[in-house]
């Protein structure tokens, strides 16, 4: 089988990740996989796979599972710690024909409980040390069974001792029921479950497929991604069919990722804005550790266009780029744009891209006022395409107010340029009055002061604009510095330096700005 075939069943029958592995296999058995870390459920594994070896795993997890006494159709709830065996473990419970429902380890005991309570008496996967956290949540109220894939406890099945047990037939379940389910960020307070489909995984590869046709050779990949986000279904599902070696990251610390990429030296790197932040150090590195890098791409966030280009300036490949997509967990990849070496310093952070090749997301921006949107006056924007997320889990009503026939309302707020560029300027929720954009704020102040690690604009508790600062080594601010470069923005109340560890992040590292925002807000009323 080639990787355009399975692309192409794909693309008609849907992606179906308990059949991805073989798939894979099926197109090149001897294509890589590298980890930086041993994987959880199987360390005697190793950390050098190849894909067949990967899909064999798979399938003898698929069979303990069934052992454990999982069926079709159930819904299987994986917390555990975070590891590169999630998404082993994700592809074997879909080979099955059960519902994956992914949490991130990030996410607390209470709302781990919360959203176990929403899904329905689930099949919980989960570890020991995971077990440990969720000690005070009534589990055997919640769940049918409890199983760990590491660090046995007592009441809980243990997938170790299911060992060689027989090995069953896939099962597929429908192109339109749900296949796998994840959860939304979380900036606003207890996580949404958003449901995806084998239509509407397979559809989201469109755009993507195409990105990954600018690297000619069959050079490595590297994704550090959280395992549990539905972006690593469509990470892993393209490199893979496309025979890409694939590196899998868990490590943040620079030192280490260093060394992985001086021994891998991969060509396309993806990541979280805020991971390509913290490794724009490895920029000066003597080493290169980024030399060999032909394409960065991340898509779970703006990213500052001074870490682009501090990126692109320490690859040594001609016509280097930094692909940017636009989207969210409910939409998948809606625009895009490419950034480049000697230009991505000048560019406008805002600008998150255009439309996507044919077959892809629909775009358009809504009128708030019943003006028509503008820089000085951003509307909605909007999300149309077959690849939107079918539902939330249990909040069909939710879901069904912020769609609107084949429109989804993704929350942010912007315009079109008259050059067809959808600029961001805001999540609707994080507006403050007197402000255009936090985020272009930020992005100016941030190109301006190289010792800032973060900076993140909230509303005060009297509607001010607060600039929130971190500062490399949490070192002192100094005023002068910080008074000259945002001379443009007199609406900024004062800084407030805090240390980078305190601030709220998501699973996927955002920062919450309404929960950072709350916190000035109780700090003011204890003070009055």
């Amino acid at each position: 089988m080639k990787g355009s075939t399975a692309y192409t069943s794909i693309l008609k029958r849907g992606l179906h990740i308990g059949l991805l592995p073989e798939m894979a296999a099926a197109v090149n058995p001897s294509t890589p996989i590298a980890l930086d870390h041993d994987l959880g459920v199987l360390p005697e594994a190793g950390r050098r796979l190849t894909v067949a070896q990967y899909a064999e795993h798979v399938d003898d997890l698929a069979a303990r599972l069934w052992a454990a006494g999982v069926r079709p159709d159930e819904r299987v709830v994986i917390y555990k710690t975070a590891n590169a065996d999630h998404w082993m473990l994700a592809a074997a419970v879909s080979r099955i024909g059960a519902v994956v429902v992914n949490l991130s380890p990030a996410l607390d005991a209470t709302t781990v409980g919360v959203l176990i309570e929403r899904v329905g008496r689930p099949t919980l996967l989960t570890d020991g040390d995971k077990l440990d956290v969720l000690a005070e949540v009534p589990l055997a109220d919640l769940t049918e069974r409890v199983i760990t894939s590491a660090g046995d406890r007592p009441g809980a099945l243990s997938l170790g001792e299911l060992a060689g047990a027989p090995r069953v037939r896939p099962v597929v379940r429908p192109i339109d029921e749900a296949a796998v389910i994840t959860h939304t960020s979380g900036t606003t307070g207890i996580p949404k479950l958003v449901v995806h489909t084998a239509r509407t995984q397979g559809l989201r590869l469109i755009p993507q497929w195409r990105l990954l046709g600018l690297m000619r050779r069959k050079e490595t990949v590297a994704i550090h991604v959280p395992f549990v986000h539905s972006r690593m279904v469509a990470a892993m599902s393209l490199a893979l069919l496309r025979e890409y070696p694939v590196l899998l990251l868990r490590e943040t610390d620079p030192a280490v990722v260093a060394e992985h990429f001086l021994e891998h030296r991969p060509a396309l790197v993806e990541a979280l804005p805020n991971s390509l932040m913290e490794w724009e150090g490895l920029t000066e590195d003597p080493r290169m550790p980024f030399a060999s890098v032909k394409v960065f791409s991340s898509t779970f966030d703006a990213i500052h266009p001074g870490t682009m280009s501090k990126l692109l300036k320490a690859s040594g490949r001609r016509g280097a780029l930094f692909f940017q997509i636009y989207g969210q967990s409910e939409v998948g990849p809606a625009v895009g744009r490419a950034y480049f070496r000697h230009s991505a310093h000048k560019a406008n952070g805002r600008c998150v891209g255009w439309a996507m090749p044919v077959g892809a997301a629909k775009v358009r921006v809504v009128s708030r006022d019943g003006k028509r949107p503008t820089e000085q006056n951003p509307g909605r924007i909007e999300v149309a395409w077959p690849g939107l997320a079918k539902t939330y889990f249990g909040e069909q009503e939710r879901y069904d107010s912020n769609r609107k026939g084949q429109w989804w309302g993704t929350g942010d707020v912007g315009y079109f340029t008259r050059f067809g560029c959808l600029h961001m300027l805001d999540r609707e929720v994080d507006m403050i009055p007197g402000v255009k954009s936090s985020l272009e704020i930020e992005d100016v102040v941030l190109s301006k002061l190289g010792e800032l690690s973060e900076l993140v604009v909230v509303q005060g508790p009297n509607a001010e604009a607060v600039p929130v600062v971190c500062t490399v080594d949490d070192k002192p601010l100094d005023l002068g510095r910080w008074r000259a470069a945002v001379a443009a923005f007199p609406q900024l109340a004062d800084p407030v330096q805090i240390p980078q560890s305190e601030l709220p992040r998501t699973a996927t590292l955002k920062v919450q700005r309404l929960a950072l925002a709350r916190r000035f807000a109780q700090h003011t009323e204890e003070q009055a």
